[in-house]
């Protein structure tokens, strides 16, 4: 998969943990602003705040609107799935939006049950270029994939750096 520098609009929506976070709860299923501060423990202007930013840079699209609980109108938001198309390394915002990237996973993995998270440590004496090429081969393929209609829902956070 072909990746495209991030625009400083994107690298900056990216460098937030909780707009990391909405990219990921809306990977495949809408939720409106509400529903979304719900489950991030937010206040929904807050969560409001960074669903603007985000459907700004194109990362989230608003759905047809819905009628809420109480007869109000709602606008569920989806992930659009470009964050996964853009390469950001480069950026200004790289080590802002690496930092947000630890704070999101250590976020998610504390909100998971015992025993539900799966994870490995390994040091090895590789080629980096090698191996980086080798995973994101990989990880482009698995999301260029249509989805497993049986598979589980699942989050990979993945780090290689230097073992010394």
């Amino acid at each position: 998969m072909h990746r495209r520098p991030a625009t400083e609009a994107e690298a900056a929506a990216l460098s937030s943990a909780v707009r990391l976070r909405i990219i990921r709860l809306t990977y495949d299923r809408a939720l409106t602003n509400q529903e979304l501060a719900q489950r991030l423990g937010k206040d929904p202007a807050t969560t409001l705040h960074h669903v603007r930013k985000l459907v700004a840079t194109g990362f989230l699209e608003p759905q047809p609107a819905r009628t809420g609980n109480r007869g109000a109108r709602e606008i569920p938001y989806r992930s659009t799935g470009l964050s996964w198309k853009l390469a950001g390394d480069q950026s200004p915002y790289a080590r802002e939006a690496g930092e947000a990237m630890i704070e999101a996973y250590l976020a998610e993995v504390a909100e998971l049950e015992p025993g539900r998270l799966d994870q490995t440590r390994l040091v090895v004496r590789v080629n980096p270029g090698e191996l980086n090429r080798r995973l994101r081969s990989l990880l482009d393929e698995l999301a260029t994939e249509p989805d497993d209609p049986e598979g589980e829902r699942v989050a990979i956070y993945l780090a290689v750096y230097p073992g010394d």
